[in-house]
């Protein structure tokens, strides 16, 4: 597999520091109004917001559920059966609807399967039509799957295509092998295709040398991607991903250095995050800011770049009474939801979990 040149290398440790935690609703140091949106939920993993309001979010056990006008519907959108497979950290993972969603009702979805007795995960694509779904097209199957280590995260990126992270599976050697999809962040069209300007012709491969990847969200000003990432033993990590770029997995992680291979903008050291969702913050009080869901932390990463968002300025840590964190999303109105895991099978579950908080700007 061709080697791009080595970056510049743009920090080699930036461990967070004990930040005081933010107070919820205290107005002095969190410039929004939170809510909480949705209590009792099944270890939700993602969500998006459809034009007319409609929230839609994947819960991990197996089902797409729905929330219209700020009630959540009984019945599902869609519950997976065969060859659906949920445990450990496989099940039903990512959602994203359709930029033409209003149109063409088309939503996206990452789930973990089993065939011939192989965990795999693949990706479908479900057609809706008034609160329910139904499968109309695989567009990618095969990615490597396990108990753990399945990545999931879907986006569709400023140039329209569909970015999928896809995890080592525990088999660390797949992230450096070219013809695997293990240990990748893909690329791909919204049909199945792969795109002509792909790193890697006739390939998904966007990039490589991932471990189990997570997150994935675009500089609302400069467009770079960037995506976060488990780490071995701590050493969790933020990389801005460069087409075609290797990140270095299994042969270097933190402050490990090797030609040709990239270092994270930012990891964890010693410290264990499990970063899992992510966004850019594109408008209101904390425009231009990346906040990171962290799992083992059980915090949100709030970070701020300099120099065309190559060097993480600051960071800073909030929510860190609200247990386990899986995903942070911007909606379109600069509405920040925030979803908790703390059924997850690792977690301390409180009464009420698991939830979907709301953030609204405060005026």
């Amino acid at each position: 597999m061709p080697i791009q040149k080595l970056s510049v290398f743009l920090g080699i440790l930036f461990i967070v520091t004990a930040c005081t935690s933010k107070q919820v609703g205290n107005a002095d140091e969190i410039p929004y109004t939170i809510e909480t949106l949705a209590e009792g939920l099944n270890v939700p993993w993602e969500m998006d917001v459809a034009e007319d309001g409609r929230i839609f979010f994947t819960e991990r056990p197996g089902a797409v559920r729905v929330m219209v006008k700020g009630e959540l519907l009984s019945d599902p959108v869609i519950e997976m059966g065969e060859p659906f497979r949920s445990g450990g950290e496989g099940g039903l993972l990512g959602l994203v609807l359709d930029p033409q969603f209003a149109d063409n009702h088309y939503i996206y979805v990452y789930h973990t399967y089993e065939t011939n007795g192989e965990i795999q995960n693949r990706i479908l694509r479900l057609k809706e039509e008034n609160n329910r779904a139904s499968i109309d097209q695989v567009l990618l199957d095969g990615l490597a799957g396990a108990q753990n280590h399945n990545g999931g995260r879907m986006k569709i990126g400023p140039d329209g295509y569909l970015y999928i992270t896809a995890g080592d599976r525990y088999e660390p050697e797949l992230a450096q092998e070219e013809q695997s999809l293990g240990g990748k962040i893909l690329r791909i069209g919204l049909d199945g295709s792969v795109p002509a300007d792909n790193p890697f012709p006739g390939s998904p491969v966007y990039s490589y040398g991932h471990r189990n990847p997570q997150g994935l969200a675009w500089h609302p000003e400069t467009k770079q991607l960037y995506a976060s990432e488990h780490g071995q033993s701590a050493h969790d990590e933020i990389n801005l991903i460069e087409p075609g770029a290797n990140y270095g997995w299994p042969l270097i992680e933190g402050d490990e250095k090797q030609p040709n291979l990239k270092s994270p903008l930012i990891h964890s050291g010693e410290e264990t995050w499990a970063p899992s969702g992510m966004t850019f913050v594109s408008q209101g009080p904390w425009k231009g800011q990346l906040l990171v869901a962290n799992l083992r932390g059980n915090q949100v990463l709030k970070l701020s770049f300099r120099d065309q968002g190559k060097i993480v300025d600051d960071a800073d840590t909030l929510f860190q009474d609200w247990g386990r964190i899986r995903n942070v999303y911007e909606g379109a109105d600069g509405t920040v939801y925030i979803i908790t895991n703390n059924r997850d099978g690792r977690g301390l579950p409180a009464e009420g979990d698991d939830k979907i908080y709301q953030l609204k700007p405060n005026s």
